[in-house]
This record gives C-alpha cells, sequence and structure tokens, in this order.
C-alpha cells in the first residue's frame, strides 16, 4: 500500500511541475479520475510498481492527454511467482531499462477497446505504444494470453482489462536471449595444444588439432618438474597464437583490486604465494578457472592457524571450469546440489541454491555468492563470496582428545622376596669365610 501511495504521489507532482513549465497545457490536466492514478492504486500492483521502476509515468501521461488508452495488465501472480526469474533479473537491470519500457508499453494501446468493441471474428491487429501489432482475438485473447477480467477498470480516458499472463514482445525476447547466448562471451580458443600421454605423462609428436582442449588434466598440469608437466605453451606473439596467461591474470587481479573489499585475496595471490604465476601458466596452455574470492570482511575473521597455509585456502577456492553466475545458479535450480572439482584434490566444493543466490559449502563453513561476475574474460572467471570455505572434515568440531591414563609400575611381592633371600645368603657366605 505504501508504494501504490508513494506512486500516485508521484504523479502528482509530476504533473504539477509539467503544469508550472507549460501553463498552456492546463487543458491537458490529468484529474485524479485518470486511468493511471486507478493503475497505480489498483489490485496490479506488481505492474503498476514496474512501471514506475521502468520511469513511464511521464510517457503515460503525455499519451493519455493525447487519447484514450487501453491497458492489458497481467495478474500479480504471473509477475511474481509464474515469471522467469532469470528474465526478471534480465529486465530490472539498469542497463536493461529500455526492454523493461518496451515490454510494459506492449500491453498499452492508444485508443479505447471495451469489451463490447471485440472482434467478433476475424483477429485484428493494434499498434501498442511501443510500436508493435498486437493482434486481439474473437475468443477474448490478446496475442496469446487470454482475458480474465473485461473492463476491469473504466475511467473517461481509458479503460483496464485483467490479462492471465504476461506479454513479450519479439524485440525483447531477443535482446534476453542475445544476453544469454554464449557467442555474447569474448573468447578465442587455442589453435593447438600439446598432446601427452596419460600414462606416461610425455609429450607426443603428434600435435592436437586447432581448438582441442589441452590432454593432460590439470591436476597433472600443476605437477612440478618438466617429466611431468607439459610444455609451456607460446606466448601471444608466437607461431600458434595461445592465450598470453598471464596478461589475464594481471588484468583480473587489477580488477579485483579496482572494485573494491577484495585486496586480501589479491596480496595472497601476488605476494604470500606464487599462485598468480601458476594461474598465469595454465591459463597460457589452455585451461580454464574460475576463482572463488572472499571478500575483505571474510578474510578479517580467519586466525593465525587458518592463515597459516595460504596456497591450500586458495586451491579450494580455484574451479577448473569456467562458470559464470548465470550458469551456476541455472545448474543450482536444474540440479538441486552440485559438486564442483577443486585445485585442492581430492576434495570437492558443494553448491546449492539458498534465497535467490548460490550457495558454496554447508552448515557454518558456508558462504554466498555476493558479487557475481567480478570479472570474466572466456577463461578466467571470478565471482565474489562472503565467506572463506574449508573442506568438510576441517570445518567439523575436532573431537577432544582422550587423556592417556599412565599407570605407576608397583613393585611386587616376589620381587622384595627375591632380594631379601639374595641378602642372606650373602651374609651366609660371608660368615663361612671368616671362620
Amino acid at each position: 500500500m505504501d508504494s501504490q501511495i508513494y506512486g500516485v504521489l508521484l504523479l502528482f507532482l509530476t504533473l504539477a511541475s509539467a503544469l508550472l513549465e507549460n501553463p498552456s497545457n492546463s487543458t491537458a490536466q490529468i484529474n485524479s479520475n485518470s486511468v493511471l492514478v486507478a493503475l497505480l492504486d489498483s489490485r496490479y500492483t506488481e505492474l503498476s510498481e514496474l512501471v514506475e521502476k521502468a520511469l513511464l509515468l511521464q510517457t503515460l501521461e503525455q499519451a493519455v492527454a493525447k487519447h484514450n488508452i487501453t491497458i492489458f495488465a497481467p495478474r500479480n501472480e504471473a509477475l511474481e511467482r509464474d515469471l522467469n526469474p532469470e528474465f526478471k533479473r534480465f529486465l530490472l537491470e539498469p542497463g536493461n531499462l529500455k526492454s523493461l519500457q518496451n515490454l510494459l508499453l506492449f500491453h498499452m494501446i492508444p485508443t479505447r477497446i471495451e469489451s463490447n468493441h471485440w472482434p467478433a471474428s476475424n483477429p485484428v491487429h493494434h499498434t501498442t505504444l511501443s510500436n508493435d501489432k498486437i493482434p486481439l482475438r474473437a475468443n477474448k485473447t490478446v496475442s496469446t494470453a487470454k482475458v480474465i477480467k473485461s473492463d476491469d477498470i473504466i475511467r473517461p480516458d481509458g479503460i483496464i482489462h485483467g490479462i492471465e499472463r504476461l506479454l513479450v514482445p519479439k524485440s525483447v525476447q531477443h535482446d534476453f536471449n542475445a544476453r544469454r547466448s554464449l557467442r555474447a562471451t569474448s573468447a578465442v580458443l587455442p589453435e593447438g595444444a600439446p598432446e601427452v600421454d596419460p600414462r606416461t605423462h610425455r609429450l607426443l609428436k603428434k600435435a592436437a588439432p586447432a581448438g582441442a582442449p589441452p590432454a593432460l588434466p590439470i591436476f597433472d598440469a600443476m605437477a612440478p618438474g618438466p617429466s611431468l608437466a607439459p610444455a609451456p605453451a607460446p606466448g601471444p606473439g608466437g607461431p600458434h597464437h595461445h592465450f598470453d596467461g598471464e596478461s589475464q591474470v594481471k588484468d583480473f587481479i587489477q580488477t579485483l583490486l579496482h572494485y573494491g573489499g577484495y585486496n586480501e585475496l589479491a596480496d595472497i595471490l601476488v605476494n604470500l604465494t606464487s599462485l598468480a604465476t601458476e594461474m598465469g601458466r595454465l591459463v597460457s596452455e589452455g585451461y580454464v578457472l574460475t576463482v572463488l574470492a572472499p571478500n575483505d570482511e571474510a578474510m578479517a575473521k580467519l586466525t593465525t592457524d587458518r592463515l597459516s597455509e595460504p596456497e591450500q585456502i586458495m586451491y579450494y577456492h580455484l574451479i577448473p571450469e569456467y562458470q559464470t553466475e548465470e550458469s551456476m545458479y541455472n545448474s543450482v535450480r536444474r540440479f538441486g546440489k552440485v559438486n564442483y572439482d577443486t585445485l585442492r584434490l581430492p576434495h570437492k566444493v558443494v553448491a546449492e541454491e539458498a534465497d535467490g543466490s548460490v550457495k558454496f559449502g554447508q552448515g557454518e563453513g558456508s558462504a554466498y555468492l555476493f558479487d557475481p561476475d567480478i570479472y570474466t574474460d572466456g577463461r578466467i572467471s571470478v565471482q565474489g563470496i562472503d565467506g572463506v570455505l574449508f573442506p568438510a572434515e576441517e570445518t567439523a568440531p575436532r573431537a577432544a582428545p582422550v587423556a592417556k591414563v599412565v599407570t605407576k609400575p608397583r613393585r611386587g611381592k616376589l620381587l622384595e622376596v627375591t632380594c631379601r633371600m639374595l641378602g642372606a645368603v650373602g651374609q651366609d657366605s660371608h660368615f663361612s669365610s671368616c671362620h
């Protein structure tokens, strides 16, 4: 109710400012009996909130001042529960304001259409305020949505019909699909990588085909020594134009510093360990990585004992896959719990959906996806989390050590009797020798 009152007040303030600037337009004044005021104060609260978020009040005021309008209002459940959460997040992102405006204007026609004016046989196409065509069919259907409340709200300057679900124009659907498409990710596959015999871990003479992933698992590529690790791939200036992993790692660390709140992690990667160099080598060889980056607030809670092995902590936060916030959320939504491999063998990190986000770990040692997609370049993905993760056996409380009871050895009676006998024998032998 507060949002409805706020919307009505905002509408009247906008009208008052417009009249002060252009007194000549006083004849186009919108009163409290307007269809816009009725919409903001109606049962269609989800639609009215979207209209306010899309900054469409002034546009609709100008439309109502020129002609009657017809609004097809989806029921609240269609926008609150039935709508795809991913699509709703897409609409509410600031960069997609134009798509949200086109979607809402697609539900409004600049003419008055009452229930008795509905086409009787053939469908009639009308132009919406978004300049798209929308068909009205004989069985009280607007495009693909049925009208569930005809003439629900009637005002002198417009009318509102209730419909069963949201209408999505093709232009908005195209923008949404383009965002989800993997082609929007600017990444270049390597032209080739050395082929390794998995049994002997030695390089084969035959090179892998162009674009093939490395034949050696990333865990073996981390092994020390030239006989185990593959030969380093040439740099970007080489004949094969492989990835410049060092530059990509530098880029994502600089992004962390500019983003703010991840200085401790950057310090561990660069100064306290050699992980930045190792990550650059792996990316140069064609591998991909997803970094679960704990923020500074989470790192500050660690004790000195926990920070004694920073490499092992960071290895548990490195996933040898390329995952974005969208791909991980879709996975946990579909499969419930997902186990991701980490570079700390053999431990895996568990992910599941919680409170509309992705939660990693279990119990008190869990962390939520806090800052999604801090850095994504097609090879390295950085996802900010609000906690430091540890394997399950390390987060579980350790049992108190059992104190060993050491019994004090007692001298036996047999030993005492033996000693007395030996003493007596010694005395007897002494006296006999004296005689």
